[in-house]
């Protein structure tokens, strides 16, 4: 059902009390969004609409997607069915792009090359071979929500480049390695300090392996309500200067919930607070992160496993 989402029960915390941490515990209000609303980073910069009020288009083969995508003009497109295609797809300007139900893309993935005000929605994408969702080139204002990704070549959801301006949100990874990068490389600063601020939020990685995310410059990320599950990797990073926030999500079986530093980068600065770990590591934290300037409210963090399983991914809303 859509609407509010409601606070659970007191009898839902977990009973094995004795593996049960909570980091920098502080309260959490009640959820106020719908998870229909957008919610995060893309609500700045003048906010994130799409196509809007333009008409709607509803594509069934990857030759009727790639011409509807590459348009310069204002568009609201429907995917029906399973589209079977290769490579990386144009995704221009003042798009919003909505799986109808059991849309799946399969074998390729969209490219958001220096364009803004993009949705994409309700899609599973499958068996990518580059990305699936590739966000570069000082793109702006981008909204990717309530999609699944599963078993691709490369990032899930990969934001670079100076990216700015961005939502994750209700997504849902699983039988996948590299999730989502934010920041491709250690030497861009140039190009990515003051930019790559991104909002993840109420994601599901399920037993994906690491870059939940793995973030380079950006300040603040804001990493909030999202459930990690046996992740065998890791779950976040923050390396080369960014500045991460960790709040209030779901860890359960992750040996190494979030550290500072990764591979070859140097180390970033990471808030913890209000996490909830179960079975799992402590993490690592140190420094300081740049403010929120958007509105929101954190479900609480024993709730957020309940709320995540039964809500993220496609097929979980009706658009």
């Amino acid at each position: 059902m859509l609407g509010r989402i409601p606070r659970l029960a007191a009898a839902a915390l977990p009973l094995a009390l004795p593996f049960v941490l909570i980091s920098g515990a502080t309260a959490a209000p009640v959820q106020t969004f719908a998870i229909t609303d957008l919610v995060g980073w893309a609500t700045q910069n003048g906010g994130t609409t799409g196509g809007g009020s333009a008409a709607t288009t509803t594509v069934t083969s990857a030759s009727t997607l790639t011409t509807a995508l590459a348009s310069t003009s204002a568009a609201n497109i429907r995917v029906s069915g399973t589209i079977s295609c290769s490579g990386m797809l144009r995704v221009r300007s003042n798009k919003t792009i909505i799986g109808n139900s059991g849309a799946a893309i399969v074998g390729c993935g969209f490219n958001i090359n220096g364009d803004r005000n993009v949705i994409i929605r309700n899609l599973s994408f499958r068996n990518w071979n580059d990305d699936a969702i590739n966000v570069q080139e000082s793109a702006t204002n981008i909204w990717v929500d309530h999609n699944s990704f599963s078993n691709g070549y490369d990032g899930a959801v990969d934001i670079k480049r100076g990216s700015d301006f961005i939502t994750v949100s209700w997504n849902r990874v699983f039988n996948h390695d590299k999730s989502m990068l934010l920041g491709h490389s250690d030497s861009n600063a140039g190009q990515d300090v003051g930019h790559l601020r991104v909002t993840y939020h109420h994601n599901w990685f399920d037993a994906s392996t690491q870059r939940h995310p793995r973030v380079r410059f950006g300040n603040p990320v804001h990493v909030y309500n999202n459930y990690y599950y046996n992740n065998s990797g890791y779950g976040v990073a923050s390396t080369e200067g960014a500045g991460v926030l960790v709040e209030a999500n779901s860890f359960e079986g992750v040996d190494d919930p979030f550290h500072l530093g990764e591979g070859s980068s140097d180390a970033g600065t990471l808030v913890a607070r209000n996490n909830l770990l179960v079975n799992s590591g402590s993490g690592q934290t140190g420094g300081s992160v740049a403010s929120i300037p958007y509105s929101y409210t954190a479900d609480a963090p024993a709730n957020v496993k309940s709320i995540v399983t039964a809500n993220a991914g496609a097929g979980r809303i009706s658009l």
